[in-house]
């Protein structure tokens, strides 16, 4: 694990040439291949080094993080373009990707929560750095204090457990500790906070909506699923908590990602939509984890890697045509299929896989989340039906509210799209269909 961190550092020197813009892409390209070509399909850790080691968990998260990384660059090309600072971009893109792979790799439970806090860093810095409206002051704010408040407590707890057990190695922790509500809640809240969990999730559309756009690939593709892989990793230690206080965290997140979807449906901002689906698919990943079966597990960690490329292509084209109509007002951004013929395509096969359409990733994830929900109790299936009619309905509005009807007056042309973006876009969908094809590879 750690040349691949080495990889990585020596990259940023290199950041800071004149002109590597293109060179970093290509070498984070096949630093993908390189992870790829070397995963075990054990069913244990492999490829130990130090506090750094790999499961099946960490591995596919780790390539996902490296996918989308390789993306955003390929997304934020204009930045290169016009020379906004773009050595500095790479830097902090890199050092991001940095703290993700030792968040997903850590073996001990101090360091990752060290690498865990420490992701936050970077995405402020691209928010605030490159973000677009004056608030993203505000919504940077939002960001570090929801997660710090909750996360200091997530210390105290890892503490604890170092004080009872003498040991913090995650493959080692065990249930016997004297664990009461106050240790669980400490352990637990601050992923639910990170991937966010309907309540808490008011820091999330801001930062999306003052992101730029790799701001928010990053954000949805792999920092929500921060929480979820916490959530997977504590669950070994809590499970006699989890089935104790699984209903409340179920009963929120179901009724919560109705809810949301609701909200979407009366949205005027593109990225906006995107952003509060996201909390959505968030909700019903939260809600098969707490179900603590073979099923949730399974279903949550295929849906987060889905969701993960599906988001993070939709804030792509959210963002292809703000660079044509330089806004994100849907009273703007209509009629699109006349004025970019050729994208509609697109948002045609990523908005059918943000509402799980066969066949692509997500619906292999929410089928295995609705067996893991209606096992644990046959009552969710009430709400489920309305999540997965307001998820089909937030999706086609955002889809025939865009491309379908009369296009705005200001605009006088057809509008074509680069090669660069359509590669871009083909590789946010393609995984998602090649993935459900081999699927026992991402069933653990």
């Amino acid at each position: 694990m750690l040349k691949f961190l080495m990889f990585m550092i020596f990259m940023i020197p290199l950041c800071l040439m004149y002109n590597s813009w293109w060179i970093i892409q290509s070498l984070l390209m096949l630093l993908f291949f390189f992870m790829m070509f070397l995963m075990s399909y054990m069913y244990c850790w492999n490829h130990l080094s130090y506090m750094f080691g790999c499961d099946l968990i960490s591995y596919g998260l780790i390539l996902l993080s490296l996918w989308i990384c390789v993306l955003m660059m390929m997304a934020s090309e204009s930045i290169f373009r016009y020379d906004n600072y773009s050595n500095y971009f790479l830097v902090i893109s890199i050092l991001l990707m940095v703290m993700l792979y030792c968040t997903f790799s850590s073996l001990s439970m101090v360091s990752f929560y060290l690498f865990f806090e420490g992701s936050l860093i970077p995405t402020l810095f691209l928010i605030l750095g490159w973000g677009y409206q004056p608030e993203r002051l505000q919504a940077g704010i939002y960001l570090l204090f929801y997660t710090l408040l909750v996360s200091l407590p997530l210390l105290v707890g890892i503490l604890y457990i170092y004080d009872s057990l003498g040991l913090l190695f995650i493959p080692l922790l065990t249930d016997k500790l004297y664990m009461n509500n106050l240790f669980y809640l400490c352990m637990i809240l601050a992923f639910l906070v990170k991937m966010p969990m309907f309540l808490i999730h008011l820091w999330l559309p801001s930062a999306h909506v003052e992101a730029p756009v790799s701001g928010s690939m990053i954000l949805a593709g792999v920092l929500l699923k921060l929480g979820g892989y916490g959530l997977l990793r504590v669950s070994l230690f809590l499970s006699s908590f989890y089935s104790l206080f699984s209903y409340i965290w179920i009963s929120i997140s179901v009724i919560g990602g109705t809810v949301v979807s609701l909200i979407c449906m009366r949205q005027t901002d593109l990225k906006s939509l995107i952003a509060y689906s996201s909390v959505s698919h968030m909700g019903m990943v939260i809600g098969g984890l707490m179900t603590l079966n073979y099923w949730g597990f399974c279903g949550a960690y295929i849906l987060m890697i889905a969701h993960g490329l599906c988001s993070s292509g939709l804030f792509c084209l959210a963002n292809i045509s703000y660079e044509r109509l330089n806004s994100r007002s849907m009273l703007i951004n209509k009629g699109l299929m006349g004025f970019m013929p050729s994208m509609t395509m697109w948002w045609f096969l990523l908005s059918s896989c943000n509402m799980a359409a066969p066949p692509s990733l997500n619906l292999l994830g929410e089928i295995s989340l609705i067996n893991s929900l209606l096992s644990w109790s046959w009552l969710t299936m009430c709400v489920l039906i309305m999540l997965f009619f307001f998820s089909a309905a937030y999706t086609l509005y955002l889809y025939s509210y865009s491309q379908h009807g009369l296009y705005y007056s200001g605009i006088y042309s057809c509008s074509l799209g680069y090669s660069r973006e359509y590669l871009l876009l083909f590789l946010h969908w393609f995984p998602l269909i090649l993935l459900i094809l081999n699927n026992n590879m991402i069933v653990m």
